[in-house]
């Protein structure tokens, strides 16, 4: 696959064994960096808040995937295991300008802050059953499987109408959506059978609504126009896959941020520093989303003293934006709670594409630790934090596992 004459690439870990490490890399390659995906895929990385801020709000960078010279080349295998995340359907994600903000209104009008907040209390219902079935004396349990995970799955399966029972299988099949480990047997599989069961819930609320938003996307009209299914569809798989997986890397990283640094832990825990913090905190410093996929220039675009040239791809490295130090000042590689926020972080983008699910995900967050710590005020990792393992995922800061002591 062409990567450009000349041109020296940072090659992404599959494995994701050092993120910190990587992402330093791309920093000090400046702000654009030549990098390379995994399956040998040549894109561009923006690595600085500055220009990323300035690339995610340009016209001349585009989803269309049919811009990019090696898809339309046929350089870019229909097994390749990111596929699903660089050509996951039409839906907001995918289109800009008119058809965005056509899509865009209409999710709005089902994904209110209401609906939002109107979940509280269920989250908070969720969070305590989760925490009652904890062992009672407390002990080793892996926490990411026992409540990071299953929660922000209850909550998104709740809110969009997805039958409980599909919640195994989800979990599989997003696994292997996300993984850079997938067999390349199993990519169309994973995603045929994905949007199977979004296209059977979409099915089942059209022949009978409730009130979920799944009913409400069917339902939105702006000036008479409605989302097609195919749309809802790919809008379903895009805010379950988003909802849950940047929720539960949420939880975990500020669990792991706040057992390596006991003195902020105190903090909170004493009530000096708000819960608000620690999750701000989290998504900058440890960004649940390292690597966002992918847009395409239409035109040569310059950027510092690099340029991305006409039909090639760009990816949003957040794990680097995180610690700019131009953007962040020179104690941006520390964690710190306490930190004055002069440069808010844009973890969950910026401009037009900006997640639609962030207020939902920091709802989650906001509920799920503060009652987590009351429970269980001297919980702590059951191993050091060198042995926590990385899963094969290039676009989440996500772990396999976190075990961890629930009685400190």
């Amino acid at each position: 696959m062409t990567t450009g004459t000349g041109t020296s690439r940072i090659a992404l870990d599959p494995f994701v064994t050092d993120l910190d490490g990587e992402s330093a890399a791309l920093r000090a390659a400046g702000p654009l960096a030549a990098v390379e995906l995994p399956g040998g895929v040549p894109v561009w990385a923006v690595t600085r808040h500055a220009e990323a801020k300035a690339l995610l709000t340009d016209p001349r960078l585009v989803k269309d995937i049919n811009v990019w010279g090696a898809w339309r080349r046929g350089e870019i295998p229909a097994d390749w295991p990111l596929i699903g995340l660089a050509n996951p359907g039409r839906s907001m994600l995918t289109v800009d300008g008119a058809d965005h903000r056509r899509m865009r209104t209409l999710v709005a009008q089902a994904l209110t802050p209401r609906r939002v907040e109107l979940m509280r209390e269920r989250i908070e219902k969720l969070t305590q059953d989760l925490l009652d079935a904890l062992p009672d004396g407390g002990g080793e349990v892996d926490l990411k499987a026992a409540f990071a995970y299953p929660l922000p799955m209850y909550v998104v399966a709740e809110l969009m109408g997805i039958d409980e029972s599909s919640l195994p299988r989800l979990k599989v099949l997003f696994e292997k959506f996300f993984s850079t480990q997938t067999p390349p047997a199993e990519v169309v599989a994973t995603l045929t059978e994905l949007a199977g069961i979004m296209a059977a819930t979409v099915a089942a609320k059209r022949a009978e609504p409730r009130d979920d938003l799944t009913s409400a996307l069917i339902l939105a009209s702006a000036d008479g126009d409605h989302l097609t299914d195919e749309e809802i569809v790919a809008t379903l798989q895009l805010m379950i896959a988003a909802g849950h997986e940047t929720t539960i890397s949420l939880i975990v990283n500020a669990v792991v941020n706040l057992s390596t640094h006991p003195d902020q832990r105190e903090l909170v825990l004493s009530g000096r520093v708000d819960w608000s913090a620690v999750v701000e905190e989290t998504l900058r410093w440890s960004t649940p989303t390292s690597h966002v996929l992918i847009r395409f220039a239409t035109e040569d675009v310059p950027v510092g003293d690099r340029v991305i040239p006409a039909g090639d791809a760009l990816i949003v490295s957040y794990g680097a934006l995180g610690r700019d130090e131009e953007a962040h000042g020179p104690s941006a590689g520390e964690f710190d709670v306490t930190r004055e926020v002069t440069n808010r972080h844009i973890s969950f983008g910026h401009g037009p594409h900006v997640c639609p699910g962030a207020a939902l995900s920091r709802l989650e967050a906001a509920v799920a630790l503060p009652a987590l710590y009351a429970r269980f005020p001297h919980l702590d990792l059951a191993v050091p934090a060198s042995e926590l393992r990385n899963k094969p995922v290039v676009t989440q800061n996500d772990l396999f596992e976190l075990p961890v002591r629930l009685n400190g």
